[in-house]
């Protein structure tokens, strides 16, 4: 794994920024799931708890809302941190009108292309040669954009992957394959679906600049992360990083029983890598915040978040008349296919 280096390089006011985001995920996330345990949010959805470090740390290494992002379906991070309306996200997750996609795509299918953020896929892999095409697009146009395609560890199998890497090292396209290895596919350990589990070398046959990197600590992540978007932006190639990090919490919103295939004495150990806890750890150490403004930000923060979700609550249902409106088809349901 690479090692970034470790000099004090980011200011008082940028280690609170980052404790502010990656607690604004946490909180907001926490908030869904509650939501979704009380019948407000239908359909399936994927928190980010426990990967808040490799959010954030990707957010500050591109340029927001200029560079390309594309991800599959734990999706609700990205538009937070870009700048999309958080009301119209949580809007989206709760399936209302005034959500990002009118409430049509849940939590799976948030997207904002005023902020270049192409989404949200529900189908494992299916979003990657998306990502390439956005990459070969930025690259035809002579701009120096960089692509970032988020996928999981379980869809670092499918082949349409290789399909894309081909592409991407043949045309030297702009693009960073960014694998979140959270150690399982939905409920199952990379030992048993990945013949080699060292995921971070499949770009080499590829010609495609490939390594490792930590994701559960903001600021070595970010180093490494800045390091790799500027290589991309300025040869204009791809890379293929595998970020190591672990989800708290089950595959999606409706897995209640985690210890089904990792234990309890597992998840204690990964809970000392807490992401959110390592960040505090340094801003103790280097005297920027003290325990009382810690809660005191907690506090503001989970006060925001319930006040997005009150707002979201209260906001109506897509019209039933709409359920054809923005679909592939002319057909007229009433006469059957």
């Amino acid at each position: 794994m690479a090692k970034a280096k470790l000099e004090k390089t980011e200011s008082p006011a940028k280690l609170e920024e980052y404790y502010r985001q990656m607690l604004l995920i946490r909180r907001f996330e926490e908030k869904c799931n509650v939501a979704y345990r009380l019948g407000k949010i239908g359909g399936y959805m994927h928190t980010y708890v426990g990967m808040e470090a490799t959010a954030v740390g990707i957010h500050h290494a591109i340029r927001p809302g200029y560079d390309t992002m594309i991800t599959a379906y734990r999706d609700h991070p990205q538009p937070l941190l870009l700048g999309s309306d958080p009301v119209k996200v949580m809007s989206e997750i709760m399936g209302r009108s005034g959500g990002l996609s009118r409430g049509k795509g849940g939590s799976m299918h948030i997207y904002d292309i005023e902020r270049n953020f192409y989404g949200g896929w529900g189908i494992v892999g299916g979003h990657i040669p998306l990502g390439g095409g956005l990459a070969f697009a930025a690259k035809y146009r002579g701009e120096d954009r960089v692509t970032i395609c988020l996928l999981g560890d379980g869809a670092a199998n499918q082949g349409v992957v290789f399909e894309t890497m081909n592409m991407a090292g043949l045309w030297d396209l702009p693009i960073i394959f960014c694998i979140e290895n959270n150690e399982f596919a939905m409920g199952t350990r990379l030992e048993y679906h990945a013949a080699d589990t060292q995921l971070y070398k499949r770009g080499e046959p590829f010609g495609i600049k490939s390594e490792r990197i930590d994701g559960m600590d903001v600021l070595t992540f970010q180093r490494d992360m800045q390091r790799i978007v500027d290589w991309v932006r300025k040869e204009q190639k791809p890379a293929w990083v595998e970020i190591m990090n672990y989800r708290f919490l089950g595959h999606g919103a409706a897995d209640n029983d985690r210890q089904l295939y990792r234990t309890k004495e597992e998840e204690e150990e990964a809970f000392k890598r807490d992401p959110i806890l390592k960040l505090e750890a340094v801003l103790l150490e280097r005297n920027i915040m003290n325990r009382e403004k810690m809660e005191a930000i907690d506090e503001e923060i989970t006060d925001y978040v319930d006040s997005i979700y009150e707002q979201a609550d209260a906001s109506p249902f897509p019209d039933a008349s709409e359920v054809y409106d923005n679909v592939y088809t002319d057909m007229e349901p009433e006469k059957g296919h």
